[in-house]
């Protein structure tokens, strides 16, 4: 079944926008541990103590289960990650695959150029970043209230759930709030523009090598291993940013700005700073995308069968 309308006589196909919810929200609930692991390494900047300082992976995972609630402790701001991937995924898979269809004239046969693949991705994500950056600071906000007794308690307000974080943020500190950490977020929009082409080019590629016609479907092992690399080049070439955006959107940071940010923390923690938390990152965002991918491409596959 295709879940699908009529728009200037062109068919807009609405099962890329659930597939694309199912696997972001799955996604999210299975690795949100790691989220909020790479979230607290990366705005920990080694100068206040108002973040939990963890000894690695494990340690941090010892230190949340004993502190914060045992396993609950995991997935602190679970609930907005899970609106925010389902709609992240869905709106980019979505106003991707609208604009991939618009530019190969509905042919499923044509493959995008590199430079096609490019602006599609960059709109999709632009798009999608102005929609959701709310969600995403709400997240970060509440990944990063702590209950841990080596963390000084800070002076605001702490957030009952989404909804209080959501409010008591547009309530203070007004629409400009509700987007700080936007302008690095808009760098970051290179993040699945660059994972966008490097899947689409894999697939083209991969294809060509086989003799595979365009529309044959991969098995799933396929499917994982494109979206693993394709990710894996991406979060490699984009993380800084947002290391970036974790800093200006945490309350207990005082940056001027994004050049601020860049400058404060290359003075005081050199460029590894920027790349703090990429452990857990790569620990969530490889498996992340192969289920996000895996049950996108499934369901697409069933949803047009139907």
């Amino acid at each position: 079944m295709v879940y699908s309308v009529n728009l200037k006589e062109k068919k807009v196909n609405y099962d890329h926008l659930i597939a694309g919810v199912a696997g972001g929200v799955v996604s999210a609930f299975i690795l949100h541990p790691f989220d909020l692991l790479k979230l607290r390494f990366a705005a920990n900047d080694g100068l206040t103590n108002t973040i939990p300082t963890y000894h690695g992976v494990l340690d941090a995972f010892r230190r949340i289960y004993k502190y914060e609630g045992n396993i609950f402790g995991l997935y602190r701001g679970v609930t907005p990650n899970i609106i925010g991937s389902g709609t992240a995924w869905g709106l980019y898979f979505f106003i991707y695959n609208v604009l991939k269809s618009w530019m190969n004239e509905g042919k499923s046969t044509t493959s995008l150029t590199p430079l096609q693949s490019t602006c599609a991705a960059a709109t999709s994500g632009l798009t999608t970043l102005l929609l959701t950056n709310p969600i995403w600071l709400v997240k970060t906000r509440l990944c990063l209230q702590t209950n841990d007794p080596s963390v000084t308690i800070h002076k605001f307000k702490i957030y009952r759930g989404t909804w209080d974080a959501l409010t008591s943020i547009y309530k203070y500190e007004g629409t400009k709030g509700l987007y700080k950490g936007f302008v690095p977020g808009l760098f970051g929009v290179s993040h699945g523009t660059l994972q966008f082409m490097a899947y689409e080019e894999l697939k083209k590629r991969y294809y060509i090598y086989k003799h595979l016609p365009k529309e044959k479907k991969l098995n799933n092992h396929e499917y994982l291993t494109m979206a693993a690399l394709s990710k894996i080049f991406a979060v490699n070439l984009t993380y800084p940013f947002q290391v970036i955006k974790f800093r200006l959107q945490d309350r207990n940071k005082d940056y001027g700005g994004f050049r601020d940010a860049v400058v404060k923390i290359m003075k005081h923690e050199g460029i590894l700073g920027f790349y703090k938390g990429w452990i857990p990152q790569i620990l969530r965002v490889t498996p992340a995308t192969c289920i996000t991918f895996l049950v996108y491409e499934n369901l697409i596959q069933y949803l047009s069968e139907l």
